[in-house]
């Protein structure tokens, strides 16, 4: 009885750790087709918009129709925290994302432009649950050891990374073989595709029905208020800000470096950088507490771009936009790990889509800025991104150094 017994212990670690794999493997599936869903919509309406004769200027609106409601996304963020069951919610998202993207698609080359726009400003509202809403089912499935948390999370920065290259190159050759609208709607029809892949993934217990889960307003106040998380915060939207200018500076600088094809090099190479870091925090993954790992971290981000200022070639150039992607991976992985770690359970949900959401946010404000900027002077986007990330690390390392504020 007692050698049965001892023979079952023996396998159960095995035999979880074997059940924990194939959930991540599923995960990772799940969460790269409906992040490329998500990453793709913009370069599929834009594209379609251009192939019908609309102007420039209302491709690009119609594009922020989608990404502009990423902000709304935390005010229906609060189900995920209720909810008996969360997959059923990012399932419901992932469906209600691909059908309003694809009749959105369906419309716009017959209606007035104004209602395939509130369809897809509908659809926009559900991105959020598809990026952040499903990291925040990641701890349950890795495990509570933090080894395997954060191996987990490296998957999690590499299934960003190839969404976020996935999405907008499978519209780009599908459209190039067919046309711009078939490439929306089977854009469309791979969140609806993800959406059961997400309800394969292992069920995460409920909160108890006793715990007061917060309101999206009284979530962010909880961020602002808690001192690591304050500081996920502010350091993650700084450097979504700073690195949103790489692309705008490679195709400034492409012409300097042999021609416009440079442009899309060296955006690649960052996106090379991207996964070469998370693939280094698969085989090592990130071992300090995530709050001062994420100041460290976010000064590697700022001496990459700096990098990146002074190169004077394109293998040089190369590098630096490869280094500054890995950099920006370890960074990333470092703040979803203090998401995981510092959120409360009640609100684990919330916090993510409201980092995530404003992440998006500061991204699409560092793109604006740096196409203002650049016109007098090429360097002028970079060294406005070094300053505000040099400046936002040196602030949580002073701020975590005080008693005071370092919890609060």
């Amino acid at each position: 009885m007692s050698s049965g017994s001892t023979r079952s212990a023996e396998l159960g670690v095995p035999r979880r750790k074997d059940r924990r794999a194939g959930a991540l493997a599923r995960y990772v599936f799940a969460a790269t087709l409906v992040r490329s869903a998500d990453g793709g919509a913009v370069v599929a309406i834009v594209l379609l918009a251009h192939a019908i004769g609309l102007p420039g200027w209302l491709a690009g609106l119609m594009g922020a129709s989608i990404t502009a409601p990423h902000l709304l996304g935390p005010f229906i963020a609060r189900r995920l925290d209720t909810a008996r069951d969360g997959r059923k919610v990012i399932a419901g998202s992932a469906v209600l994302h691909g059908v309003l993207l694809g009749a959105a698609a369906l419309l716009l080359p017959i209606a007035w432009p104004i209602w395939p726009a509130l369809l897809l400003f509908a659809s926009g509202i559900f991105g959020p649950m598809l990026t952040g809403g499903i990291s925040s089912r990641l701890p349950s499935i890795a495990g509570p050891e933090q080894r395997s948390q954060r191996r987990a999370q490296s998957w999690d920065v590499a299934s960003y990374g190839l969404s976020g290259t996935l999405g907008p190159a499978a519209v780009a050759w599908i459209a190039a073989a067919s046309d711009a609208l078939t490439a929306t709607l089977v854009l469309a029809g791979a969140a609806v595709v993800g959406a059961g892949a997400v309800l394969a993934l292992p069920r995460q217990k409920p909160l108890d029905k006793a715990v007061d889960v917060p309101s999206p307003g009284r979530t962010l106040n909880l961020i602002w208020k808690r001192g690591p998380l304050r500081r996920t915060l502010g350091l993650t939207v700084t450097v979504a800000f700073s690195v949103a200018a790489l692309p705008i500076y490679a195709v400034a600088t492409a012409p300097t470096f042999g021609g416009a094809s440079a442009a899309g090099t060296l955006v690649a190479a960052y996106g090379i950088g991207n996964l070469l870091g998370s693939a280094a925090l698969m085989l090592r993954p990130l071992r300090r507490d995530a709050d001062p790992l994420m100041s460290s971290l976010a000064a590697l981000v700022a001496a990459t771009l700096i990098l990146v200022m002074l190169t004077p070639t394109l293998p040089t150039a190369l590098v630096a936009f490869c280094l500054a992607g890995i950099a920006n991976a370890l960074f990333f992985a470092a703040t979803l790990a203090a998401r995981s770690e510092y959120a409360p359970i009640e609100a684990r949900g919330q916090v993510f889509i409201w980092v995530g959401a404003l992440k998006i946010a500061a991204g699409s404000a560092g793109t604006a800025v740096a196409g203002a900027t650049i016109a007098p002077t090429l360097w002028a986007p970079l060294m406005l991104a070094i300053a505000l990330t040099a400046a936002a690390a040196a602030s949580s390392i002073i701020e975590r150094s005080r008693p005071r504020w370092s919890k609060h």
